[in-house]
């Protein structure tokens, strides 16, 4: 099967050597997502709701760009710095 690299054009993917997203054959997997800014600088600080949607918005565009769709997503993930507030507040997230 043929490798599909979606790159975001992030300034980390060559020094760090990943891509935003790869597709194989009909699975598409995207790497893990920050909530960064087109200038490069972290979007919305201390805002987990709209950190949240940015993250989105990068996974969505990598997604279109490898010919899916986010009707074709099965899984996502999300990081807590402390498991105990998961609950409580976004306070709990990291973002």
């Amino acid at each position: 099967m043929t490798r599909q690299n979606i790159s975001s054009g992030s300034a980390y993917e060559k020094p760090i050597g990943f891509s935003r997203a790869v597709r194989i054959g009909n699975i598409i997997a995207v790497s893990g997502t920050a909530p960064i800014a087109d200038d490069g600088s972290t979007a919305h600080p201390n805002d987990l709701y709209f950190q949240t949607k940015r993250c989105i918005e990068i996974m969505h565009k990598a997604i279109l760009d490898a010919g899916g769709s986010l009707d074709n997503v099965i899984r996502t993930r999300i990081y807590l710095k402390d498991i105990s507030t998961w609950e409580l507040e976004p306070a709990g997230c990291i973002y």
